[in-house]
């Protein structure tokens, strides 16, 4: 299970382009991998990476020095289009990206992110292009993104607020998932159970 998050503050790193699907995030190839802390290199390999893996020359900006550790992205509309794989959001926190910020994100990629503790947060086009001003005018500023205010605090102390479901936002700062917060509550469901009658076994060959 994903440890428990309540806050980061990081500088930015800034890819201004829609459309960037989990292919290009990581490639199908990689997606017999299992590990997840293995991804990291996998993290838009075809970007940083020739096809026979030699680094590219230059740098891809994601392996660009000054970049190293920056736990924030801000992208571009759509991002996670494409197939389904969970491995995108895996390589993406194996990295150390904690939060993305886009105009819109894959439904599926989204509901992948939030069950991998990395946030998915949806501005509107005024933000993202105010946003892209403030990156351009300080891009070594650090940005804060407080999971449990819902909020997000820029260079200045300007912020905005997001939304996130409620659910996934519970389960994330607790550090636990579906079968962790169903484990959680097992007191109660045992409670209730020994509360009520037995109920009649249904399966074929079972006493009735």
């Amino acid at each position: 299970m994903p440890e428990p998050f309540v806050k980061t503050t990081s500088r930015v790193i800034s890819i201004p382009r829609a459309n960037i699907d989990t292919d290009q995030i990581c490639p199908a190839r990689f997606l017999k991998i299992t590990d997840k802390e293995n991804l990291a290199d996998a993290l838009f390999f075809d970007w940083r990476f020739t096809p026979d893996g030699k680094r590219r020359e230059p740098v891809s900006f994601i392996d660009e020095p000054h970049n190293a550790g920056r736990q924030i992205l801000l992208v571009g509309d759509n991002f996670g289009a494409g197939s389904s794989r969970e491995h995108a959001p895996w390589a993406l926190r194996a990295w150390g990206i904690r939060a993305i910020v886009s105009t819109g994100f894959a439904d599926i990629f989204k509901g992948n992110a939030l069950k991998n503790a990395l946030l998915p947060i949806v501005v509107s086009a005024e933000r993202y292009a105010a946003l892209l001003v403030v990156v351009a005018a300080n891009p070594d500023g650090e940005w804060s993104v407080d999971l449990d205010a819902q909020k997000v605090t820029l260079p200045g102390g300007d912020s905005f607020a997001f939304e996130i479901d409620p659910f996934s936002r519970t389960m994330i700062l607790a550090g636990t998932d579906e079968i962790g917060y169903v484990l959680s509550r097992l007191p109660a469901i045992e409670a209730w159970e020994a509360a009520h009658p037995a109920r009649i076994d249904t399966r074929q060959g079972a006493a009735r």
